[in-house]
Parts: C-alpha cells; sequence; structure tokens
C-alpha cells in the first residue's frame, strides 16, 4: 500500500499538486478496509494526526498487520489441531463400523447362497 500510494503522490508533486503531511495521513486512514476501523480510532485519538509523520503511520500500520497476521496463523494452527484430533476419534469409531458391516455382508452372502440353492432345488421356477 506504501508503494502504491508513493507512486500515485510522487507524480502528482511533478504536476504542481502537492498534499500537506496531515492530509495525506488523513487519505491514508480514509482508505483503509472495515476491519481496520479500531486501529483507525486508535491512531486517531491517540496522536495529533497534524504532527504525524507518514513514516511513523506506515510503521504502526504495518506492525498492526503482522500482529493480526500472527493470530490468525495461530488461529488456524489451532483449527487444524482440533481437525487432526477429531479425525483420529472417527477413525476408531469407523474400524468398529467396519467389522458391523462385514459381518452382516457376511450374513447376506450366507443367506443368499441359501436361497439360490432352494432355488435350484426346485427346477430354477
Amino acid at each position: 500500500m506504501f508503494y502504491r500510494f508513493t507512486n500515485i503522490i510522487n507524480p502528482l508533486q511533478a504536476l504542481d499538486k502537492t498534499y500537506s503531511n496531515s492530509e495525506m495521513v488523513r487519505k491514508i486512514l480514509r482508505c483503509l478496509p472495515r476491519t481496520w476501523m479500531p486501529k483507525v480510532t486508535a491512531i486517531e485519538e491517540a496522536k495529533n494526526l497534524n504532527v504525524l509523520a507518514l513514516e511513523d503511520l506506515f510503521g504502526s500500520l504495518m506492525t498492526h498487520e503482522l500482529s493480526m497476521q500472527k493470530k490468525d496463523d495461530d488461529e488456524e494452527k489451532e483449527k487444524k489441531k482440533k481437525k487432526i484430533i477429531a479425525l483420529k476419534s472417527s477413525q476408531t469409531e469407523d474400524s468398529e463400523d467396519d467389522d458391523d458391516d462385514d459381518e452382516e455382508l457376511a450374513f447376506i452372502t450366507r443367506r443368499f447362497k441359501k436361497f439360490l440353492a432352494s432355488k435350484k432345488k426346485f427346477g430354477g421356477k
């Protein structure tokens, strides 16, 4: 974001359209998505936007972004751990169900063989 912002601001300065530091800070804060609103509010309340340097703002935003990414990564790791545990427990239940299914299949097969044998006795009618 910082790279794109400077790529827009520098050509504008070449065309004699300059923005003050406080205007640039406010523009950056306005363009942030809604998920960043708590951070924007904290910056507006805690710091004087007229004196806040653009580099300080970007440093603060990058720090916040890194902490959000770390938190998201930690949450994903926890979800993966929970999924693995759930899969392990369901595998043991599936093996018991497989035994029951095998027994049922063997019973049905035996019954079907008896049925076919009885059909042969009566001439296959």
